[in-house]
C-alpha cells in the first residue's frame, strides 16, 4: 500500500495531523486484534477535524469481514477496502472516484504480484516475503480461509524477481511467510514446493538470512529438512504452530494429526538441522479441552523445550467450527491456563539462554536500543523481529549500521533477551 501511494507520487507522513488521507491497515483474526483494529480507527478519525484528513480508508482482513456491519456502524469511514482490493485503493490514491465498500470475495482477486513496488517503511534491511495467500486447511478455531480463500501460491520466478529487488534494495534478512508456508507451491503447474523456492533464493547473494515462518507442523517434510540443513543463508530457525498436542483437543480443532506426530516432527528436525531454534504457538481453553488435556500440554512444554512459545487463550471467532462446540471452556480459565504455559515457557528460555554465556554468535544490528542511546540492538539468527528477543550490544555506538553482521560474544541474558559485546 505504501509502494502504491509512492507510485502515485504522494508523500507519506508519520504524524496524522499533516495527513489529507489516512489508511488503517487492519486484523480480524481474533477478537483482541478485532477490538484493536477498531480502537485505532477510531482514534485516527479525530484527525478529520483535528488534522488535515479528508479522506479515512479501513483496509485488510477486519475490513474484509465485516464491512457491511462496520459501515453502518462507523460513518467517520469513507471507504472499505478488503484484502482482494489493492486497486480499487490505488484508484483512491489517485483520487478517483471509487465505491466505499470494495470487497471482493476472498480468493478472486489477483494475487499482488513482483511488479507491485514496494516500499519498506519500518527496518530497510528486514522485509517479508509473502509466498502465497489463502488456506486449504479447515481448523476448527481459524476464520482465516473465510478471509482470505483458498490457497493460491506466487511463482518462484515472481518470487525470486521481487526477492532480489529487495536484496538490491538493501534487504539483508528475507523473511517467508503464508498462511501455511509447508503448502507452498502444491497449487501451481508445474507443482513446485518451499524446498525449491529456498534453494531458488539461495542464489541472490546480497542476502545475509533467510527465515521461514508458520510452517504447519506434520508438513514440515524430509526434504525441507535437508534443504534447510544444506543452505547456508537459509537460517537454522523455524516457526511451527503446533496449537496443542492432546489427542481429543487435537481432533476437535481438526488438526489431522495427534501429539506423537508432533512429537516426531520436532525430534526430526532437531537431529537432520543441528543448532535448530524453533518457535511455536499454543492455544489454551480451546473448546473440549480438560484439565487433563492442559495438563499434558504442560508437561509437553517442559519435556521439549522450545526456544520461542507464544500462547493464546482462545478465542470464540463467529463463523468458526470451534465457536458452536459444546464444552467451551470460560474465558478466565483459558486466560489462566495461558498464564500458566507461559509462566513455564518463561523458566525454559532463562535457562536456555542462560547456556549462550561466553559464545559467539553473529548478530545482525538494527539500530540503537530503545533502552539507551548508548547500546545498540540486534538478533541472531535464532530470533524473529518483533516475535522473539533480542540481543543488546554494549560498546558498539558507531561502529555498526542497520543490516550489518557483528560477531559478539554474549555476557549476560534475562528471560528473553541476550547481552553482547562485539569483538
Amino acid at each position: 500500500m505504501a509502494g502504491l501511494a509512492r507510485r502515485r507520487g504522494l508523500e507519506l507522513t508519520a504524524d496524522p495531523t499533516l495527513a489529507n488521507m489516512i489508511v488503517v491497515n487492519t486484523c480480524g483474526f481474533i477478537q483482541p486484534a478485532t477490538e484493536e483494529s477498531i480502537e485505532a480507527v477510531l482514534d485516527l478519525a479525530r484527525y478529520k477535524i483535528e488534522g488535515r484528513c479528508d479522506t479515512l480508508v479501513m483496509a485488510g482482513c477486519l475490513a474484509q469481514r465485516h464491512a457491511l456491519e462496520l459501515a453502518q456502524e462507523m460513518p467517520e469511514v469513507d471507504h472499505f477496502i478488503g484484502t482482494e482490493d489493492l486497486p480499487t485503493l490505488d484508484q483512491i490514491l489517485g483520487g478517483q472516484p471509487a465505491a466505499r465498500l470494495a470487497v471482493s470475495p476472498p480468493g478472486t482477486g489477483p494475487l499482488r504480484d513482483a511488479e507491485y513496488e514496494r516500499l519498506l517503511v519500518d527496518t530497510p534491511h528486514t522485509a517479508y516475503l509473502k509466498i502465497a495467500e489463502g488456506c486449504d486447511r479447515r481448523c476448527a478455531f481459524c476464520i482465516i480461509p473465510r478471509i482470505r480463500g483458498h490457497q493460491r501460491s506466487r511463482s518462484v520466478d515472481s518470487l525470486t524477481q521481487e526477492a532480489r529487488q529487495l536484496a538490491a534494495s538493501g534487504v539483508r534478512e528475507l523473511i517467508v511467510v503464508a498462511q501455511d508456508s509447508t503448502a507452498y507451491g502444491r497449487d501451481l503447474s508445474p507443482v513446485a514446493t518451499l524446498a525449491g523456492l529456498l534453494r531458488s533464493l539461495q542464489s541472490i547473494e546480497a542476502l545475509t538470512w533467510i527465515r521461514v515462518m508458520y510452517a504447519y507442523p506434520v508438513a514440515v517434510d524430509r526434504d525441507l529438512m535437508r534443504t534447510m540443513a544444506e543452505l547456508p543463508r537459509v537460517v537454522p530457525y523455524l516457526d511451527l504452530p503446533i496449537q496443542h498436542v492432546d489427542d481429543t483437543v487435537l481432533q476437535a480443532m481438526r488438526r489431522g494429526h495427534d501429539g506423537d506426530a508432533v512429537r516426531r516432527v520436532l525430534a526430526d528436525l532437531r537431529r537432520a538441522v543441528p543448532g535448530i531454534f524453533l518457535r511455536s504457538t499454543l492455544i489454551s481453553g480451546h473448546p473440549g479441552e480438560t484439565d487433563a488435556a492442559h495438563a499434558a500440554l504442560c508437561d509437553f512444554v517442559q519435556q521439549v523445550e522450545l526456544d520461542h512459545l507464544g500462547v493464546f487463550p482462545f478465542s470464540a471467532e463467529e463463523g468458526t467450527a470451534a465457536a458452536s462446540m459444546a464444552q467451551q471452556v470460560p474465558v478466565e480459565v483459558a486466560r489462566q491456563r495461558a498464564d500458566e504455559l507461559m509462566a513455564l515457557q518463561r523458566q525454559i528460555s532463562r535457562r536456555k539462554l542462560a547456556r549462550l554465556r561466553g559464545q559467539h554468535l553473529e548478530v545482525m544490528v538494527e539500530g540503537l536500543s530503545p533502552e539507551s542511546d548508548y547500546l545498540l540492538q540486534g538478533r541472531h539468527a535464532g530470533q524473529a523481529p518483533d516475535v522473539d528477543g533480542v540481543v543488546v550490544l554494549t560498546d558498539s555506538v558507531g561502529r555498526y549500521a542497520p543490516g550489518d553482521l557483528a560477531s559478539v560474544r554474549i555476557t549476560d541474558s534475562g528471560d528473553y533477551d541476550l547481552v553482547g559485546s562485539p569483538e
